[in-house]
Protein backbone atom coordinates (compact mmCIF):
# COMPACT_ATOMS: atom_id res chain seq x y z
CA UNK A 1 0.00 0.00 0.00
CA UNK A 2 2.63 2.50 0.56
CA UNK A 3 4.31 1.57 -2.75
CA UNK A 4 0.62 2.83 -3.98
CA UNK A 5 0.59 5.53 -2.02
CA UNK A 6 4.01 6.69 -3.85
CA UNK A 7 3.16 6.14 -7.62
CA UNK A 8 0.14 7.65 -6.88
CA UNK A 9 1.31 10.98 -5.05
CA UNK A 10 4.37 11.44 -7.94
CA UNK A 11 1.10 11.87 -10.60
CA UNK A 12 -0.63 13.90 -8.43
CA UNK A 13 1.78 16.11 -7.83
CA UNK A 14 1.80 16.73 -11.48
CA UNK A 15 -1.09 19.79 -11.61
CA UNK A 16 0.79 21.52 -8.67
CA UNK A 17 4.04 21.45 -10.59
CA UNK A 18 2.13 22.96 -13.79
CA UNK A 19 0.90 25.93 -11.72
CA UNK A 20 4.99 26.59 -10.75
CA UNK A 21 6.23 26.17 -14.39
CA UNK A 22 7.50 22.70 -13.95
CA UNK A 23 6.05 20.87 -16.51
CA UNK A 24 7.41 21.00 -20.07
CA UNK A 25 4.91 18.74 -22.35
CA UNK A 26 1.34 17.01 -21.33
CA UNK A 27 -0.98 14.61 -23.71
CA UNK A 28 -3.82 12.45 -22.60
CA UNK A 29 -5.88 10.78 -24.66
CA UNK A 30 -9.04 8.05 -25.22
CA UNK A 31 -8.62 4.82 -27.04
CA UNK A 32 -11.88 2.57 -28.16
CA UNK A 33 -10.76 -1.34 -29.02
CA UNK A 34 -12.45 -3.73 -30.55
CA UNK A 35 -11.14 -6.96 -30.93
CA UNK A 36 -12.03 -11.01 -30.29
CA UNK A 37 -9.79 -14.24 -30.28
CA UNK A 38 -8.24 -13.39 -26.93
CA UNK A 39 -6.66 -16.22 -24.65
CA UNK A 40 -7.86 -16.49 -20.84
CA UNK A 41 -10.30 -14.33 -21.22
CA UNK A 42 -13.94 -13.83 -22.98
CA UNK A 43 -13.33 -14.41 -26.69
CA UNK A 44 -15.06 -10.85 -27.77
CA UNK A 45 -14.12 -7.34 -26.05
CA UNK A 46 -14.45 -3.67 -26.56
CA UNK A 47 -11.75 -1.80 -24.32
CA UNK A 48 -11.76 2.11 -23.57
CA UNK A 49 -8.39 3.26 -23.19
CA UNK A 50 -7.28 6.65 -21.06
CA UNK A 51 -3.44 7.60 -21.27
CA UNK A 52 -1.93 10.16 -19.62
CA UNK A 53 2.16 11.13 -20.61
CA UNK A 54 4.02 14.52 -19.93
CA UNK A 55 7.59 15.71 -18.92
CA UNK A 56 8.40 17.77 -16.16
CA UNK A 57 11.16 19.04 -14.33
CA UNK A 58 12.57 16.05 -12.82
CA UNK A 59 11.76 13.43 -15.26
CA UNK A 60 8.44 11.89 -17.00
CA UNK A 61 5.31 10.08 -16.96
CA UNK A 62 3.27 7.79 -18.60
CA UNK A 63 -0.17 6.16 -16.94
CA UNK A 64 -2.96 3.97 -18.63
CA UNK A 65 -6.03 2.98 -17.39
CA UNK A 66 -7.99 0.04 -19.40
CA UNK A 67 -11.52 -0.27 -19.06
CA UNK A 68 -12.71 -3.87 -20.44
CA UNK A 69 -16.20 -4.99 -21.65
CA UNK A 70 -16.16 -8.82 -22.03
CA UNK A 71 -18.62 -8.68 -25.06
CA UNK A 72 -19.90 -11.95 -25.06
CA UNK A 73 -19.05 -13.07 -21.14
CA UNK A 74 -21.31 -15.44 -18.79
CA UNK A 75 -21.28 -14.08 -15.49
CA UNK A 76 -19.11 -10.48 -14.88
CA UNK A 77 -18.51 -9.02 -17.80
CA UNK A 78 -16.21 -5.92 -17.25
CA UNK A 79 -12.77 -5.39 -15.72
CA UNK A 80 -9.69 -3.16 -15.60
CA UNK A 81 -6.15 -2.61 -15.42
CA UNK A 82 -3.67 0.03 -15.70
CA UNK A 83 -0.29 1.08 -14.92
CA UNK A 84 1.31 4.03 -13.42
CA UNK A 85 5.39 4.60 -14.75
CA UNK A 86 6.80 7.46 -13.42
CA UNK A 87 10.58 8.07 -14.42
CA UNK A 88 13.37 10.73 -12.96
CA UNK A 89 15.63 11.76 -15.39
CA UNK A 90 19.56 11.98 -14.39
CA UNK A 91 20.48 14.65 -17.34
CA UNK A 92 17.25 16.67 -15.73
CA UNK A 93 18.02 16.41 -12.41
CA UNK A 94 21.88 17.15 -12.46
CA UNK A 95 21.32 19.69 -15.14
CA UNK A 96 23.75 18.13 -17.59
CA UNK A 97 23.89 15.22 -20.08
CA UNK A 98 24.06 12.17 -18.42
CA UNK A 99 25.08 9.22 -21.65
CA UNK A 100 27.51 8.95 -24.42
CA UNK A 101 26.76 7.94 -28.26
CA UNK A 102 23.16 7.24 -28.82
CA UNK A 103 22.44 7.02 -25.23
CA UNK A 104 21.10 10.30 -24.68
CA UNK A 105 19.61 9.63 -20.93
CA UNK A 106 19.53 7.79 -17.77
CA UNK A 107 16.84 7.63 -15.85
CA UNK A 108 15.25 6.05 -12.63
CA UNK A 109 12.33 3.93 -13.68
CA UNK A 110 9.37 2.67 -11.68
CA UNK A 111 5.73 0.96 -12.64
CA UNK A 112 2.77 0.41 -10.39
CA UNK A 113 0.46 -2.46 -12.35
CA UNK A 114 -3.06 -1.91 -10.32
CA UNK A 115 -6.77 -3.04 -11.41
CA UNK A 116 -9.56 -5.76 -10.58
CA UNK A 117 -7.98 -9.54 -9.33
CA UNK A 118 -5.10 -10.36 -8.24
CA UNK A 119 -2.48 -8.27 -10.69
CA UNK A 120 -0.54 -5.18 -8.33
CA UNK A 121 3.13 -5.45 -8.52
CA UNK A 122 5.18 -2.72 -8.47
CA UNK A 123 8.81 -2.32 -10.58
CA UNK A 124 11.76 -0.62 -10.35
CA UNK A 125 14.79 -0.33 -12.50
CA UNK A 126 16.85 1.61 -14.72
CA UNK A 127 15.64 3.25 -18.23
CA UNK A 128 17.63 4.24 -20.97
CA UNK A 129 16.62 6.86 -24.36
CA UNK A 130 18.42 6.07 -27.23
CA UNK A 131 18.27 8.60 -29.82
CA UNK A 132 18.01 6.14 -32.92
CA UNK A 133 17.41 7.18 -36.60
CA UNK A 134 13.71 6.96 -38.09
CA UNK A 135 12.46 6.69 -33.96
CA UNK A 136 10.60 9.76 -32.82
CA UNK A 137 11.75 8.22 -29.58
CA UNK A 138 13.26 4.95 -28.30
CA UNK A 139 12.67 4.04 -24.24
CA UNK A 140 14.39 0.86 -23.02
CA UNK A 141 13.60 0.16 -18.92
CA UNK A 142 14.86 -3.01 -16.91
CA UNK A 143 12.93 -3.46 -13.97
CA UNK A 144 12.55 -6.02 -10.84
CA UNK A 145 8.95 -6.91 -10.47
CA UNK A 146 8.06 -7.09 -6.77
CA UNK A 147 4.27 -8.76 -7.03
CA UNK A 148 2.23 -8.30 -4.09
CA UNK A 149 -1.15 -10.22 -4.77
CA UNK A 150 -0.10 -13.00 -7.01
CA UNK A 151 3.16 -14.39 -8.82
CA UNK A 152 4.74 -12.71 -10.92
CA UNK A 153 7.94 -11.34 -8.96
CA UNK A 154 10.83 -11.50 -11.21
CA UNK A 155 12.79 -8.92 -14.08
CA UNK A 156 11.53 -7.55 -16.66
CA UNK A 157 12.67 -5.98 -19.91
CA UNK A 158 10.32 -3.11 -21.56
CA UNK A 159 11.30 -1.15 -24.66
CA UNK A 160 8.67 1.54 -25.46
CA UNK A 161 8.74 3.13 -29.02
CA UNK A 162 7.89 5.30 -31.71
CA UNK A 163 7.96 6.08 -35.37
CA UNK A 164 6.45 8.28 -37.78
CA UNK A 165 5.85 7.93 -41.55
CA UNK A 166 4.84 11.44 -43.22
CA UNK A 167 2.35 9.72 -45.88
CA UNK A 168 0.51 12.65 -48.22
CA UNK A 169 -0.13 15.70 -46.11
CA UNK A 170 -0.64 13.63 -42.99
CA UNK A 171 1.36 11.06 -40.98
CA UNK A 172 1.04 7.05 -40.09
CA UNK A 173 2.42 6.20 -36.55
CA UNK A 174 3.92 2.71 -34.86
CA UNK A 175 4.27 2.84 -31.51
CA UNK A 176 3.65 0.44 -28.72
CA UNK A 177 5.53 -1.47 -26.31
CA UNK A 178 7.30 -5.14 -25.46
CA UNK A 179 7.30 -6.20 -22.04
CA UNK A 180 9.36 -9.06 -21.73
CA UNK A 181 9.74 -11.21 -18.18
CA UNK A 182 12.91 -13.47 -18.78
CA UNK A 183 13.40 -14.25 -14.94
CA UNK A 184 10.97 -15.30 -12.80
CA UNK A 185 11.66 -16.58 -9.70
CA UNK A 186 8.36 -18.59 -9.18
CA UNK A 187 8.14 -22.49 -10.78
CA UNK A 188 4.68 -21.93 -11.51
CA UNK A 189 5.26 -18.59 -13.74
CA UNK A 190 6.94 -19.19 -17.13
CA UNK A 191 8.74 -16.27 -18.62
CA UNK A 192 6.50 -14.91 -21.01
CA UNK A 193 6.64 -11.83 -24.03
CA UNK A 194 3.88 -9.51 -24.47
CA UNK A 195 4.33 -7.46 -27.86
CA UNK A 196 1.66 -4.68 -29.07
CA UNK A 197 2.11 -2.63 -31.70
CA UNK A 198 -0.23 -0.24 -33.07
CA UNK A 199 -0.26 1.04 -36.63
CA UNK A 200 -2.23 4.70 -36.76
CA UNK A 201 -2.94 6.47 -40.05
CA UNK A 202 -3.92 10.31 -38.61
CA UNK A 203 -7.17 10.89 -40.41
CA UNK A 204 -7.49 14.22 -38.51
CA UNK A 205 -5.42 16.38 -40.12
CA UNK A 206 -6.81 14.82 -43.51
CA UNK A 207 -10.47 15.44 -42.56
CA UNK A 208 -9.94 18.70 -40.30
CA UNK A 209 -6.91 20.36 -41.61
CA UNK A 210 -3.30 21.36 -39.86
CA UNK A 211 -4.88 22.63 -36.51
CA UNK A 212 -5.79 18.97 -36.35
CA UNK A 213 -2.85 17.45 -36.63
CA UNK A 214 -2.35 14.32 -33.84
CA UNK A 215 -5.46 14.74 -32.99
CA UNK A 216 -7.50 11.56 -33.77
CA UNK A 217 -6.28 8.44 -35.35
CA UNK A 218 -7.48 5.59 -36.54
CA UNK A 219 -6.21 1.56 -37.29
CA UNK A 220 -5.65 -1.86 -36.23
CA UNK A 221 -3.47 -2.72 -32.95
CA UNK A 222 -1.54 -6.48 -32.88
CA UNK A 223 -1.32 -8.21 -29.44
CA UNK A 224 0.98 -10.95 -29.60
CA UNK A 225 1.91 -12.75 -25.87
CA UNK A 226 3.76 -15.80 -25.41
CA UNK A 227 2.43 -17.58 -21.82
CA UNK A 228 -0.05 -15.21 -21.35
CA UNK A 229 -0.30 -14.26 -17.23
CA UNK A 230 2.53 -16.48 -16.82
CA UNK A 231 0.69 -19.40 -18.02
CA UNK A 232 2.89 -21.76 -19.96
CA UNK A 233 1.54 -22.49 -23.24
CA UNK A 234 -0.96 -20.00 -23.39
CA UNK A 235 -0.40 -17.77 -26.67
CA UNK A 236 -2.60 -14.94 -27.68
CA UNK A 237 -2.37 -13.55 -31.26
CA UNK A 238 -5.14 -11.22 -32.30
CA UNK A 239 -5.83 -8.04 -33.94
CA UNK A 240 -8.26 -4.97 -32.77
CA UNK A 241 -9.44 -2.20 -34.61
CA UNK A 242 -8.95 1.22 -32.79
CA UNK A 243 -9.75 4.96 -32.68
CA UNK A 244 -7.77 7.47 -30.87
CA UNK A 245 -8.53 10.96 -29.59
CA UNK A 246 -5.92 13.10 -28.56
CA UNK A 247 -6.89 16.77 -26.38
Amino acid sequence: MKKTCLCLALLAAAPQAYSEDLVQWTDTSVTVLYGNDYKLDPDEQTTVTVESAGGWKYGDWFAFHDFIHFNNANGDSNTNYGEISPRFSASKILGTKVGAGIVSDVSLAFTLEHGKGPVETFLYGVGVDLQVPYFSYLQLNTYRRDAHDNNSTGWQFTPCYRIDIPVGNSNLVIDGFIDWVFASDEDNYSNNIHINPQVKYDLGSVIFGEAQKNKLLVGIEYDYWKNKYGVDGINQSTYSVIVKYHF
